[in-house]
Parts: structure tokens; C-alpha cells; sequence
């Protein structure tokens, strides 16, 4: 049975890898349609915004093993629950109701939610031992 903070890491570097490689290499074309009279020639701002996905998205995975909570875990989960908390707000505050700003706010949301969890819980990987 695979431990809670492992899938809860695995699912985090997943999603996190999943965007930052598609503003890596898409952010010319996407940048423009997500935000109303965005120059294309401003790709470098998506790209950079993807490289702190890509690098939390490493963190996550190469942490993977790493129980969430208590003394060596604590890092991991304040990093996500930053970059998740911070980003949900800020997308659901921008007003932009199509259908992609909801496809990033509602993971956000819910590993927001999650992290927050664990940070004031505690882990979970005690209840899944044999």
C-alpha cells in the first residue's frame, strides 16, 4: 500500500510538472488567451513562472519518500501549501471565468486544502502501517 504523503507527493509533482512544462514550451501561444492583450513577445514571463513549477515539481518528486509533517517534512509542505494557497487565490481573485483559470484554481484549491491539512494535522502515513 503506497504511504499518504507518497501519493500526496506524487499527484503534487504530476500536476506541477504538467503546467510548468506546458508554459515552458507553450507560453507564447497561451499567455495571450489566458490574459486579455498580453504581447506574445512577453513569453519569458510564463517561462520563468514555469521554471518555479518545474522546480517544485522536482522538490515534490524527489521528496516523494519523505513522510509530509513533522520535523523533516514540515519544508515540503509549507513550499506546496504557499505555492498552492497563493496561486488559488490569486487566480480565483483574477475575475477570469473561462474554462482553463478553472481548470488550474480547482487543484489548487484542493491541494491548498490538503496541505493545510497536513500541516496542522500532522502525517497520515501512521494509519496506513500494518
Amino acid at each position: 500500500m503506497t504511504p499518504v504523503s507518497a501519493a500526496i507527493s506524487r499527484l503534487s509533482a504530476l500536476y506541477l510538472g504538467g503546467i510548468g512544462l506546458t508554459f515552458l514550451f507553450g507560453s507564447d501561444a497561451l499567455l495571450p488567451v489566458l490574459i486579455a492583450g498580453y504581447p506574445a513577445e512577453g513569453a519569458w514571463l510564463g517561462q520563468l513562472l514555469a521554471a518555479a513549477w518545474l522546480a517544485a515539481a522536482v522538490l515534490n518528486w524527489n521528496g516523494r519518500n519523505t513522510v509530509l509533517g513533522g520535523v523533516y517534512g514540515r519544508p515540503l509542505v509549507n513550499l506546496n501549501l504557499l505555492l498552492y494557497f497563493i496561486g488559488a487565490l490569486g487566480l480565483a481573485k483574477s475575475g477570469a471565468g473561462g474554462l482553463v483559470t478553472w481548470m488550474l484554481t480547482a487543484p489548487m484549491s484542493l491541494f491548498a486544502l490538503v496541505y493545510g491539512v497536513v500541516l496542522l494535522r500532522g502525517p497520515f502515513d501512521s494509519l496506513t502501517a500494518e
